[in-house]
């Protein structure tokens, strides 16, 4: 296995069967989406519409982004953008954006992060962005799962043990499980939105704010399984 990059422009749809999902990119054209499994999409350019099935219409802008578990239609003409659909998972709807570039939690050599769309359940997907200044040159790594990028800004490169990548507004890179990479930025730092098709954060049925903060003569619920409701 290798690491793919694309343009966001090559329109394309891939789907990863032992990853469950299917990566899909529009540019200047409309998408439409299934009412099978979740889809996490990104809005890279242009005033997109998501359209939901039931008629609903929401107005989109660069830096806006949604989960759908739903069918739908993005009407992307002079847009561009990318789409991920996690075959196996179902979450409710979700929208937020444009993203502020905070960069609220850190990473590691230098780099920090967001959550945009969080995993709710432990194991849920999740959809991040991902901030490098200038003059980076990160510690070589792998990931348990895949990755799947898109460059927002900035420029710089990520080196396999293969080869090395130029990194430019625009492209889409897809990361496997287990391969060692490491990301290298320029005068112009890097920012990049990514999706996560798994996560080892996130609430559970035992574990959960409305069940912990709930008291029984001063014991946390979360400690009484007799009072449990059963999934």
């Amino acid at each position: 296995m290798t690491i793919e990059f694309e343009q966001v422009a090559a329109n394309i749809e891939r789907e990863y069967p032992r990853s469950k999902y299917i990566l899909h990119t529009w540019s200047d054209r409309d998408l439409k989406l299934t009412d099978v499994g979740t889809h996490f999409c990104y809005v890279f350019t242009g005033t997109p519409q998501l359209i939901r099935a039931e008629g609903m219409v929401y107005p989109l802008v660069p830096g806006m982004y949604f989960s759908l578990s739903k069918s739908g239609t993005i009407s992307g003409k002079n847009a561009s953008g990318f789409v991920i659909t996690q075959l196996d998972f179902a979450r409710t709807f979700t929208l937020g954006g444009p993203i502020e570039h905070p960069g609220e939690f850190a990473y590691i050599d230098g780099g920090r992060s967001d959550i945009l769309l969080p995993p709710i359940q432990r194991g849920d997907p999740g959809l991040h962005a991902l901030y490098f200044p200038p003059g980076v040159d990160q510690t070589m790594h792998d990931h348990p799962s895949d990755r799947i990028g898109l460059v927002l800004a900035g420029s710089g490169s990520c080196l396999s043990e293969e080869r090395e990548y130029k990194f430019s507004p625009g492209v889409v890179m897809r990361i496997p499980q287990g391969i060692k990479h490491k990301f290298m930025t320029d005068e112009r730092g890097l920012s990049l939105v990514m999706f996560h098709p798994d996560s080892n954060i996130g609430f559970s049925n035992t574990n959960h704010p409305m069940l912990v903060q709930t008291y029984v003569n001063g014991v946390s619920a979360a400690h009484l399984p007799q009072l449990h409701t059963q999934p």
